[in-house]
């Protein structure tokens, strides 16, 4: 069983020969959520809640772009939480308990990364039905198929189709904006036609 201990950390963030993503990767990744999020609602970001966090990196980052905004990560690791929940705000959950943790939402953005593709599809379902009713402006959420060639952790990656993707964020209510984007259906009304999902196939 994986374990996602300080040996997990280190290996994928900070060892030379393994980490994934820089830290220019890390800011342009905040930027470009932030972007779409207040894209959608037309205004400044105010709170963000990060479901599978790792050590909350988005933190930081968060804090000096949008400095009066409240990050709440949410993350299963007892190790990340005890090192940096207290400076970072994490506390110790996952998206099976997001209705159990007493979390002051909405949230303006959602960001779920990189943790889809490692569970099995009814947790899958189960997670996304469970994440939907946080996301106030948009849910972004990094995820990898069979078809894309990927790099870092490949234990637990579970090889399915684009579709069966869709077909999992359509029953949890929530509809693409392309770049791991995506917002609940309520929203497609404040979208001009053209920034609508399908825009270009029409």
């Amino acid at each position: 069983m994986k374990r996602y201990d300080q040996d997990y950390f280190d290996r994928w963030y900070r060892d030379p020969a393994h980490r994934i993503g820089s830290r220019g990767d890390l800011a342009r990744a905040v930027a470009l959520a932030v972007a779409m999020t207040e894209g959608v609602l037309g205004r400044s970001v105010r709170s963000v809640l990060d479901v599978g966090a790792g050590e909350g990196r988005w933190q930081p980052v968060l804090r000096r772009l949008r400095p009066g905004s409240r990050y709440v990560g949410v993350e299963p690791s007892a190790w990340a939480v005890d090192r940096w929940g207290r400076q970072r705000g994490l506390i110790r959950g996952d998206l099976d308990s997001l209705a159990d943790l007493g979390l002051d939402g909405p949230f303006d953005l959602v960001v779920c990364a990189d943790v889809l593709h490692y569970l099995p599809t009814p947790a899958l379902r189960r997670g996304l039905l469970a994440l939907a009713p946080f996301v106030e402006g948009l849910a972004w959420c990094p995820t990898f198929t069979a078809g894309d060639a990927i790099d870092g952790d490949h234990e637990g990656f579970q090889r399915r189709r684009a579709a069966t993707y869709r077909a999992a964020f359509r029953e949890a209510g929530l509809v693409p904006l392309g770049m791991h984007g995506w917002i609940p259906r309520g929203r497609l009304g404040d979208l001009a036609e053209l920034e609508r999902p399908g825009a270009a196939q029409g």
